[in-house]
């Protein structure tokens, strides 16, 4: 069975229709050519394509390959050219006087990175020379090794205000540690 509208709502749908042609009276349609213009004048560079294969080349870049494991008592060490051996003989003896530390337990790899970027940044604003960074041994890191202590690793070769590291002594850390001689600001 088929019902016709009432004629109530025949008379919304009028006044509705009737204030929609009001509201629109000065609206002027654009015209074909004003529109292809338009077309003409947009960028169709994909940034965004861009951006992600620029953040894909640098992470490959600071990748640390899976083929360098460090176990959890290794010692990391490494000498910036022009580093002599006394001054890095030194810092492997914990003769420098440790002026601050970053704890990364719990830290996850890029919080670790964040965090470590930050902490060297005002380290170099404050003028201290020798800092001990606590990666932790990577007890709990299962088949992956410790992969804090790796990432350190690698991080800290790529600076250029790292002058030399080296795992900190047993009573400053041990292989859980390491202690970092920066550049100095002078």
């Amino acid at each position: 069975m088929s019902r016709k509208p009432t004629a109530p709502a025949d008379t919304a749908d009028d006044a509705d229709l009737q204030a929609f042609r009001e509201a629109m009276r000065d609206v002027v349609p654009h015209s074909p050519q004003r529109s292809a213009r338009a077309r003409q004048n947009l960028d169709a560079r994909p940034y965004q394509r861009e951006a992600d294969e620029a953040e894909a080349l640098r992470e490959s870049l600071e990748h640390i390959p899976d083929d360098v494991l460090i176990a959890s008592g290794d010692i990391l060490e490494y000498r910036a050219p022009g580093v002599t051996e006394s001054t890095y003989r030194r810092l492997r003896r914990g003769q420098f006087h440790i002026h601050d530390e970053l704890d990364l337990h719990g830290h996850t790899v890029a919080a670790a990175k964040a965090a470590v970027r930050d902490f060297l940044a005002e380290c170099q604003q404050l003028d201290h020379h020798c800092i001990r960074i606590i990666h932790g041994k990577g007890l709990r890191s299962g088949n992956n090794g410790p992969v804090l202590k790796r990432h350190i690793d690698g991080w800290l070769r790529r600076r250029r205000d790292v002058l030399a590291f080296s795992s900190a002594k047993r009573e400053q850390g041990g292989a859980g540690a390491v202690v970092v001689l920066l550049k100095s600001q002078r």
